[in-house]
Order: structure tokens, then C-alpha cells, then sequence
């Protein structure tokens, strides 16, 4: 009776397996559990393919939570070697290249305020702090937003040449830092006063301005730029 609960993929009918539903009825006729599923091919000894696809889904909050997750992050997972997860990883990338294809409909930033829009609701409920890039474009639109790093955020730990790698790799013109205090409270800290002065300084020889570093907390957000702590 146990083992019902755990059916290889290729016990299931034929006309339910994602990749022969996909060959029969498309693409967009799949959920994103059988997408993920065929990405990864096979599950474990413990739970098929399409039961690691749902499971990852609902651990994660949906696929906006899968593409969060670096590769080491993707490894720890149970049923994922680095194989898989380099797919998975590779995958969620490419969507996320995809979608800032169209230039019309990319975020344009005007103020602060529309990063935090952008960014608040999804960091002020993460348990740990994450700094983020957003690269804009001459027209100050969303070209993409990149996390450095997840963990802890401080002036000892941050190396500006990660902070912004992912701009010169696609020749973004500026960026803004955008990190969150999972304590709520966005007051700037010595450290974060710290880091911004060690990427305005590295901005300027690199050539691509450092427009702002907000600090995200709960219901409340605060430009440094307007601060001026960090900036000059």
C-alpha cells in the first residue's frame, strides 16, 4: 500500500506524463509542476519527478521563489544534485532574460519610492537580509534585478566587484543597491553608510553611477541618496 504513494513517473498512464501531455496539447496546457518536471527529467528513489516539481513549488512559494535561489542553494535540496539544479538554475534564468526582452514594457524608476514598490512586498517577509542590484538602462527602465548576496549584508562581506559584475557583463549604465532589515526597521545602519560609500567610489571608476541604495524594513523604506549618507 506504501509503495502507491511513491508511482516512477513511468507507471503513471502515458497520456498523463508532462512531457507526452506537452507533446499533445502544448506548452501552455502544462502546470508549472509538469514544466519543472520535465526540466529535471527524473525524481528519486523517494518521490517521482512531478511529485519533486510540486514539492519544490509549494516549498518555495511558486516559481517567483524558485528563481530567487542560487545554485548552491538549488543543490541543498532534497532530489537535487548539481545537475538538476543547474537545469533548473539555467532555466529560471533564461525566463527571467526572456522577459526583459521588451523594452515598452520594462519598470521605468523615477523616484525611490517605485523601487520600493517594486521590491517591498517580497523582502520585507525574507528572514535574513538580501542586497540586490537593479540595472537600469539610459531611460531609467528595469533592465533586470540581480541578488549579490543573501545572508548578511555588512561592510566586511561585500566586495563592490560583485555588487556590480552583473552591470558591466550587461553594459547597464546605473544601478541601484536595494537591501532590506529583517528586524522592520529600515534606519540605515554604520555598515550599510559604509558600503555605499565603497560603491559610489567604485562607481565612478568603473563608470556607472550608483543612483541610490534603499533600505527596505516593514511598511517603511529609506534612500540613502536623499540621506546623503554615503554620498557626497
Amino acid at each position: 500500500m506504501a509503495e502507491a504513494y511513491h508511482l516512477r513517473l513511468r507507471e503513471i498512464p502515458e497520456a498523463e506524463r508532462p512531457r507526452e501531455r506537452l507533446r499533445d496539447f502544448g506548452a501552455s496546457a502544462l502546470s508549472n509542476a509538469e514544466l519543472i518536471a520535465i526540466l529535471l527529467g527524473t525524481g528519486s528513489r523517494e518521490e517521482n519527478v512531478l511529485s519533486l516539481a510540486t514539492r519544490l513549488l509549494s516549498q518555495f512559494g511558486g516559481v517567483n521563489g524558485l528563481a530567487r535561489l542560487n545554485l548552491a542553494e538549488l543543490c541543498a535540496e532534497r532530489g537535487l544534485g548539481v545537475a538538476k539544479a543547474a537545469q533548473l538554475r539555467a532555466a529560471l534564468e533564461l525566463g527571467l532574460r526572456l522577459a526583459s526582452t521588451h523594452p515598452e514594457e520594462r519598470v521605468v524608476v523615477r523616484a525611490p519610492r517605485d523601487v520600493a514598490a517594486l521590491l517591498q512586498t517580497e523582502m520585507s517577509l525574507l528572514s535574513q537580509e538580501s542586497l540586490r542590484v537593479v540595472l537600469l538602462n539610459t531611460k531609467n527602465q528595469v533592465m533586470r534585478i540581480h541578488e549579490v548576496y543573501h545572508g548578511n549584508v555588512s561592510s566586511a562581506l561585500v566586495r563592490t566587484s560583485e555588487v556590480y559584475r552583473e552591470a558591466v557583463r550587461d553594459n547597464a549604465p546605473q544601478i541601484i543597491a536595494v537591501h532590506n532589515h529583517p528586524s522592520g526597521d529600515p534606519t540605515p545602519s554604520s555598515d550599510d553608510i559604509a558600503v555605499t560609500a565603497d560603491l559610489v567610489q567604485a562607481g565612478n571608476c568603473l563608470e556607472i553611477e550608483l543612483l541610490d541604495h534603499i533600505v527596505l524594513g516593514q511598511g517603511r523604506w529609506v534612500s540613502m541618496k536623499e540621506r546623503k549618507l554615503g554620498f557626497p
